[in-house]
């Protein structure tokens, strides 16, 4: 290798090694092999993701996907398929559907189209930390306001931080790790007031009270990012999507690789808007176990569960976060440690598992807490 390009090739990857990105944390075999368990015995809680609708109701439609499908030639009708059923499922035209290879994926594509050097993407803290790393990447500027308190917007902080040189405003809600849903309102005066393109993330939108794609049809300047990996129980094959005017939708789906999304997550998705109950039932379900759980944790000694609108549940512990945790996870039981929230100091969040998960979990905390009611 040239001198010159060796040079050019260590400051790159100096560069990217710099840069911030989503680490997967351990496995569950890794930490049952370190704490002497069984793999079996592992309940991950940290994800968010949805085991309230059964394997055995998902595998029936995998295998007519199987069935259906040819593997051997590239998409031919499922995008569109899919696409047909998104309509239908929110009440919108076709063409204003984009679909990717996950929510964070359409949301990379995003930031890559309407982000350049130099431009500014303008969030608040704490939220979903992959938008600030694809920021990041996009070499563009990042200013994030910090939420009130109780976890809503400090609007008159936000519309400070909005300039001429801001160009994309990031929104999640139900946001994550806050669990709360942002007020309707709030999201339409900065919407009104954003210079640029608004990105309203509702991965969680299926756990909330409301959604914002209606208001496509209002503003031209908004996005909305939706998921099939919570609901819809799918994270393992990464499917999300996007709802814009058909202009911006237009230009989401313009990628320059072809066919980003494989023909069996297309079609799954597709097989379960056909069968909505599934999720529907699943969702009635995860909300009634999720107001047990935050009722319970609020009974714990030295714990304050905050409301969620979404399928997992933030709280702050009396003692520090990383004992807590700590504790938890040799009982083989796994949450997200997150720390600082905020004036909260020893910030956990666990997802909404299944009521006899949920149990371990409550029991697990009693013992760590010193609560012995």
């Amino acid at each position: 290798m040239k001198a010159e390009c060796k040079k050019w090739l260590e400051k790159k990857l100096e560069k990217i090694q710099g840069f911030e990105s989503y680490t997967a944390e351990k496995t569950n075999e890794s930490i049952a092999k370190q704490y002497g368990l069984s793999p079996s015995d592992i309940v991950k809680l940290n994800y968010n993701e949805n085991l309230y609708i059964p394997r055995e109701k998902l595998v029936p439609l995998m295998k007519e996907v199987a069935e259906e499908c040819d593997f051997r030639i590239y998409p031919q009708e499922e995008e569109a398929r899919l696409k047909e059923k998104i309509s239908e499922y929110l009440k919108v035209p076709q063409d204003c559907v984009t679909i990717g290879n996950s929510s964070d994926e359409v949301m990379e594509r995003v930031i890559r189209i309407f982000l350049e050097k130099g431009d500014c993407a303008v969030t608040f803290t704490p939220t979903f930390t992959v938008f600030k790393y694809c920021v990041k990447y996009q070499d563009a500027e990042y200013a994030a306001v910090p939420l009130k308190n109780d976890f809503s917007i400090d609007i008159e902080g936000m519309r400070k931080a909005f300039t001429s040189s801001s160009k994309l405003l990031y929104l999640c809600s139900p946001n994550n790790p806050t669990s709360n849903q942002l007020k309707l309102e709030e999201i339409e005066t900065l919407i009104e007031e954003f210079p640029g393109i608004v990105l309203v993330d509702e991965a969680y939108a299926e756990y909330a009270d409301y959604s914002v794609v209606p208001l496509i049809n209002k503003y031209e300047n908004l996005i909305v990012l939706r998921t099939f990996s919570k609901a819809f129980s799918l994270a393992g094959l990464r499917l999300g999507y996007a709802v814009a005017n058909p202009t911006l939708a237009k230009a989401i789906d313009k990628t320059p690789a072809p066919y980003p999304v494989n023909v069996v997550s297309l079609s799954m998705g597709r097989k379960l808007l056909e069968n909505i109950d599934i999720m529907r039932e699943s969702v009635k379900a995860l909300k009634t176990e999720r107001g047990k759980l935050i009722n319970k944790l609020n009974e714990i000694k030295g714990i304050e569960a905050f409301d969620s609108k979404a399928n997992f549940v933030l709280f702050n512990t009396a003692k520090p976060y990383e004992e807590v945790y700590q504790n938890v996870l040799k009982k083989g039981l796994i949450i997200k440690k997150l720390g600082k929230l905020l004036s909260y100091e020893n910030c956990l969040r666990s997802t909404v598992g299944l009521p006899e998960m949920n149990a371990k979990l409550l029991t697990a905390l009693r013992e760590t807490m010193g609560d012995k009611a």
